[in-house]
């Protein structure tokens, strides 16, 4: 397979379930899915066995117990699980346009990783969302979402289908190329020479911080904000606390002071 896409979960069933619809319906098909799961309930169990038929390779559930905010801990579980050489991260409120995974594959480049980017959509319409939608693609229309309580904003460009339009964005926009949690891809091989995510992290961060990891060893960033699409439903974020912030900032600031690589509490506890 090309791809091992890592989808990170936690008691948000209904939402997995219209990104699971999004990654069924992807042009590109030679993936397997490893679901990052950090302590649901029985209730996302129930999707993923709803799921587990519509994809070209078994989806793969890697689940931990529920002992607070642990995503960096179930993610480099995963990491070790993945089948793939090349891993692309996102989270289970992304539903990933039908083109997300090739457009990654297509993409990808020795000594890089990817930094796509995402569309926030409010309440509303993240419920008004229907698997039919997904389907035929209509919640990517700049036309639908407008209607459906997205205010017009420059940011609706980043749904613009126009190939030209895309690239000239991704080379232009004066957003950072960081390591997204929700839409990032990058090499096995390279993670592990970094050894994966920092578990002394909480929310806040986490993904970027390995990131500037990843480039204090070598491997830079790649922009496709406006190439690899995803929509970001709605969310609660009850566990962003100051101290988790404040905390993993002076692990952030350390890293890039003393050029850190690899850290010790990462992915090689489970290697």
């Amino acid at each position: 397979m090309q791809l091992s896409v890592i989808i990170t979960t936690y008691n948000s069933e209904e939402w997995l379930r219209k990104v699971l619809i999004g990654y069924s319906v992807q042009t590109e098909d030679d993936f397997e899915i490893v679901i990052a799961d950090d302590g649901s309930d029985l209730r996302t169990k129930t999707i993923i066995d709803l799921f587990k038929s519509q994809f070209k390779y078994p989806i793969q559930h890697i689940w931990q117990d529920d002992e607070g905010f642990r995503k960096c801990k179930i993610l480099n579980k995963a990491i070790v699980q993945s089948r793939a050489d090349y891993l692309l991260f996102t989270d289970g409120d992304c539903i990933p346009r039908k083109d997300f995974v090739a457009s990654h594959l297509q993409a990808k480049q020795n000594g890089t990783f990817l930094s796509g980017g995402y569309f926030k959509l409010p309440m509303n319409t993240s419920i008004a969302i229907s698997e039919e939608q997904i389907r035929n693609q209509n919640c990517f229309s700049i036309a639908w979402l407008v209607q459906n309580g997205v205010g017009k904003t420059f940011k609706l460009s980043k749904l613009t289908k126009n190939k030209l339009f895309s690239t000239l964005m991704n080379w232009i926009t004066p957003t950072k190329r960081t390591f997204n949690g929700h839409n990032t891809s990058c090499f096995k091989s390279d993670l592990l020479a970094v050894n994966g995510f920092n578990e002394e992290m909480q929310y806040g961060g986490l993904d970027r911080e390995v990131g500037e990891r990843l480039y204090n060893n070598g491997i830079l960033s790649k922009q496709i904000r406006y190439s690899a699409i995803c929509l970001h439903l709605d969310h609660k974020r009850s566990y962003a606390t100051s101290e988790t912030w404040k905390k993993n900032n002076a692990i952030r600031m350390f890293n890039r002071k003393y050029k850190v690589t690899a850290i010790e509490k990462g992915v090689s506890q489970y290697l």
